[in-house]
Formats: C-alpha cells, structure tokens, sequence
C-alpha cells in the first residue's frame, strides 16, 4: 500500500486531544458532558468533508456515518467504534501534546520536574528508536480513545482516497460517556446495521480482544453516630472507622495493583463523609462470572458480620451488574477474530490475543447482539499523567483498519 501521511495523521490526532471531553459519572444527562459535543461538532463537519455518507449526531450526541461499499460482491456490513470521551481520573483540560523524536532510551522530559521513565513504565524500552507522543505531564494525553478516532478516519479517508482499494460498506460510531459505562446506552442498534463490529480502543501494538471482566459496581454506605469527641464514650459510632475496617477486610491481595491477566480484584473507588456517614463507591471485576458471583456475596457477607457488630443498617450494600464477558457472544462467530488477525499479519503485526482488564462498549454491544472485538490503538498509561503513543503502533493500527475493511 501507498505511505500513509503521517503529519496529516498526526494533526488530525492534535485536533482531538486540543478538546477536553472528559465525562461526569454523576451527571444524569445524556452525553454527561456538553464539552464533548465540541469532538462531535467537529467530527460531524470533518466526516462530512470527507464526503461520508449518512452523517449524523443524535441529540445524545452519538456521531453516524458511512462509507458506501466500493464493489458490487456480496460482503459483510462491518462497524468501526470508537469513543470520544475522557477519563475524568486525571484532567483533560488544556492537554499540550508533544512528539517527541526517537526515543533514545532512559528517562523522557515532559516537562521541567515531570519525566516519563522507564524505571516506572518498563514497556517505554520497548519503542526505542521510535516517535513518541504524550502530553507534557500535566494532563493525560487523550489517547483513550482519541487515538481510536483518529485511526478509523484516517482509514476511511486512505480508503476514499483509493477506489482501487476493494471494500463492502462500512459503519462508523463515536460514542460519549464510554468512561462512565454509559457509552451504548442510546446506541442506535438497529440504524447501525452492522453485521459485526470492531471497537479501536486497545493499548499496546498487536493486542485484540475479545475477553472482557464480568462487572458489578457497589456503593456501601456505613451511617454512624456522632457525638462531641468530648462525650463520645460509649455513644460514638464512627462511620470513618467503620470504612477503614470494612477496607482491611478485603482480601490483601485481590486489589487491582497486584493482580493481572485472569486474576480479578476489589477496588475502593472513592469515599467520601464523615464520622455520621462515609459512601464508599467500589467496583468488582472478574473474567469468570462465578467468581464474580463468590465476589458479591462476599460483601453481603461482610455488611452483615459488621451489621451484627454494630447494629441492624448501620451498613447498607447495594450492587449493579456493569457489563459482562463478551467472550460468550464471540465465540460463535469466531470467524471476526481470525479476520482481525489475519489483518494484522497482513500488515506486519503479530496479534496477541490478550483478555481486557477492564471493559468496552464492545462488551455491552456484544451483549446486545452486535458481536464486538477491540483492537489495539497503540497507546499506554492510560487515564493518567504518564500517558503515551508510540506514533508508529498509530499507524499501523490504521494500517490494520485498511487491511480489515478489504477483506
């Protein structure tokens, strides 16, 4: 295939990230933020201008569009996804991108005091040699999943621009609020009309995946008594200390900072409260959905030892499935997979089928009846300061996307 432009690719990309659209897990409204609409806009205008068809932005802020079938054979309609929003974990806000020449090795300078180093992120010695991207340290970069944006366009647009290049028709979908699990909540399913899907939205080079953890999100609430410190005895019951033991009984090692592959965990989100009352919001994760099942009675389990301690409702647990495994909604049509691997070797990348510590729209449009495996952007450190891309892993995820949309 022809060079890709890779200063066109990596305006479009500056373009994104230049736009905070972090989402807001508190807000009720659909997207949770207006800020990113600014992304939707643009993506409205810059998929129009490409000559795209059936561009669209719902009044939930989802962004539709074609790309028409080029030849008259009988091929599969294949969805490309990709979400717009940020992590609220670090700030979005003013992001400074910077790409860096080639990596020589050892530490990284972001910023003055700020440095990316191989000491903390091990995998950076990986990409020696190479063109890396990230923020100046301040912010994330945005990567997650503005690198995904960038590289499903960019695909289309190599595409448009190569009608000798054969392909069936193709669907594209930018989602808001992927971040806060709401990112299908207003999918329109039946408008896409896909018969498969892929969401871009993976980390390093070569992953693809199509195991994701089975998750359940938990707010505890523990409801104390306060009373002046002066005259507490026998009379305060604090909710502070209350949370603090429900932490220590957790079990030490099933946290998410040692655990890995496989392995599931419990993880205190955020607290906040009081002597009178703390909120404690958690999440549990696991690939196997009965382990996830032993997870959740574990908690109940705990609320009442502590109930029985310190009194009936002094400890209230409450429980929400998230999203499940879509490995169960794959693997009868295992057929995508090896179409996705086949795309990578195509384009000199050795796939590595890795499961997903974490969670897709794919897993939820999976679950819906859109089979929906996620493939890597190239991207590491995720929500947070540290964040990087290795500008060629971005292009030769959308050299992937090429490949996968002609088979």
């Amino acid at each position: 295939m022809n060079t890709l432009d890779k200063e066109q690719i990596l305006a479009r990309f500056r373009s994104y990230v230049s736009l905070d659209t972090a989402s807001d897990d508190k807000a009720k409204t659909s997207p949770s933020t207006v800020k990113q609409l600014e992304l939707a806009k643009l993506l409205y205008k810059e998929l129009t201008g490409l000559g795209l068809q059936d561009v669209e932005l719902t009044e939930y802020g989802y962004v539709l569009a074609t790309m028409p079938a080029n030849t008259d054979e009988e091929r599969p309609v294949i969805g490309l996804v990709a979400h717009m929003d940020t992590s609220s974990e670090a700030s979005g806000a003013d992001v400074k991108m910077q790409v860096h020449p080639a990596y020589v090795g050892g530490d990284l300078l972001l910023s003055e005091g700020i440095k990316l180093s191989p000491r903390d992120f091990p995998e950076l010695k990986n990409y020696i040699g190479q063109e890396i991207i990230t923020s100046d340290g301040t912010t994330l970069l945005g990567a997650d999943d503005k690198a995904g944006i960038c590289a499903i366009v960019s695909a289309c647009e190599y595409l448009l621009a190569h009608p000798e290049l054969k392909h069936g028709k193709v669907r594209l979908a930018f989602t808001p609020d992927e971040e806060v699990g709401r990112g299908t909540e207003h999918f329109p399913l039946t408008e896409f009309g896909a018969d498969f899907a892929y969401t871009v939205d993976g980390g390093a080079i070569g992953e693809l995946n199509y195991e994701t953890f089975n998750a359940c999100n938990a707010k505890i609430t523990f409801y104390g008594v306060s009373v002046h410190p002066g005259s507490a005895k026998n009379k305060m019951r604090n909710a502070v200390t209350m949370a603090a033991k429900w932490q220590m009984l957790l079990p030490a090692g099933e946290r998410p900072e040692y655990t890995e592959m496989y392995e599931g965990f419990y993880h205190s989100l955020r607290i906040s409260g009081g002597t009178d009352k703390v909120e404690l919001e958690m999440i549990l994760r696991d690939h196997d959905k009965q382990k996830l099942e032993v997870r959740k009675a574990l908690l109940l389990q705990m609320a009442d030892y502590m109930n029985s301690e310190y009194g009936a409702g002094s400890v209230v647990c409450q429980l929400e499935d998230a999203y499940c495994n879509m490995k169960e909604y794959i693997m009868p049509v295992y057929e995508i997979i090896e179409r996705a691997e086949n795309a990578m070797r195509a384009a000199g990348v050795e796939p590595q089928l890795l499961p997903v510590r974490g969670g897709t729209d794919g897993a939820r449009l999976s679950e819906m009846g859109l089979p929906c495996p996620n493939i890597f952007t190239g991207g590491h450190n995720f929500h947070g300061r540290f964040e990087y891309l290795p500008v060629p892993s971005l292009l030769k995820c959308v050299e992937v996307l090429i490949k996968l949309l002609q088979k």
